[in-house]
């Protein structure tokens, strides 16, 4: 199915650009990879670093529909990866993250439609279910956008991914505590009790490749991950690099949530069980719903789905989950790994 295909990933230099191309580039999987982004310092790095013939470097910005257009020609399959993803920084710029998360989205289903694209499947994340901070209304608002162009695309399939905490990913927390403890400094924590899903590069790889064999279009798909408090990560990790380091409490920081929601009740209550996975299908019904007749469904027995009810792995558990991470491996166990670490 992939033999002699062209993908596009925007935002292709970023943590699953690179996880994708750890697992595609050496396979006979697509004969093209074209890495879209904007930022060529990354670009050059990758190019120097991996010398393959398969990758094709464009610069871009998803903001900019006529250098997504360009980019765009002749491809497949797209995986949309490019936002603005810092909680933080969103929420006191909360118009760039609009631009890049919302239009940008736009831009690229728009492209990828023009161009007979045949499947696009968007990213997004938990904080885009019960959103609280401009991350997450921007990537709620992403996810309506990519829903409503699928209801009026008939040649381009566009479905969505939402998934937890990327664990080692760049800007996460993990690579922040072993610097930390690296640099005998106190690893800072906002709420010991604050609950994340956890998933390694590889899982996302793995939701995205489930989504774009199973998707139809306006599907979201949602992977069963497990859970864990900062406060046992943090502990994890003093273990995994035998530290006594201090472990300092700052306080939650702008935006930020006790837990995160992967399937609002409402999701839950059409969401399809796949397994490993739930695929929540689109509502497709037009404005005229009095043309459309539908009994009410009892919602006390459904729950969300959401980071403290589902798995909590504990000390031990996040040490073994951090034990299978490349950049644990690399960077704290000190083995040598081919896979490219960002």
């Amino acid at each position: 199915m992939l033999k002699n295909k062209t993908l596009l990933i925007s935002g292709g230099t970023g943590s699953f650009g690179n996880a994708v191309l750890n697992r595609f580039l050496h396979t006979e999987h697509f004969n093209e990879i074209r890495i879209f982004s904007r930022d060529e310092k990354k670009q050059d790095d990758m190019r120097i670093a991996l010398k393959s013939e398969k990758l094709k470097f464009y610069i871009g910005d998803v903001r900019d529909y006529s250098s997504v257009e360009r980019a765009m020609r002749g491809v497949d399959y797209v995986f949309h990866a490019a936002a603005l993803k810092q909680v933080p920084s969103c929420e006191f710029f909360p118009l760039e993250a609009t631009k890049t998360n919302v239009l940008g989205t736009q831009n690229v289903i728009d492209a990828a439609v023009a161009n007979h694209v045949k499947k696009v499947i968007c990213l997004s994340t938990d904080k885009a279910a019960y959103p609280i901070n401009a991350m997450g209304i921007s990537k709620a608002l992403m996810e309506k956008v990519a829903i409503a162009t699928a209801r009026n695309s008939n040649d381009t399939v566009v479905c969505l991914t939402r998934y937890g905490n990327v664990m080692a990913s760049r800007g996460s927390v993990i690579p922040l505590f072993v610097n930390q403890i690296k640099n005998n400094q106190p690893i800072t924590i906002t709420d010991p009790s604050m609950t994340r899903f956890l998933m390694s590069l590889d899982d996302a790889v793995e939701l995205v490749l489930f989504a774009f064999e199973h998707g139809n279009s306006g599907d979201l798909f949602v992977n069963k991950a497990p859970a864990g408090s900062i406060g046992d990560l943090a502990k994890a990790i003093l273990k995994l690099c035998q530290s006594n380091a201090k472990i300092n409490i700052i306080g939650t920081r702008h935006g930020e949530k006790l837990y995160e929601t992967l399937c609002t009740r409402e999701e839950m209550l059409k969401a399809e069980d796949m397994g490993e996975f739930y695929r929540i299908p689109a509502d497709n019904r037009d404005l005229n719903y009095n043309q459309y007749f539908s009994e009410g469904t009892e919602m006390n027995d459904i729950q969300d789905y959401n980071s403290s009810n589902t798995n909590q792995l504990g000390v031990e558990g996040m040490y073994e989950l951090l034990l299978q991470l490349p950049y644990i491996k690399k960077e704290v166990l000190g083995e040598d790994i081919d896979q490219l670490l960002v």
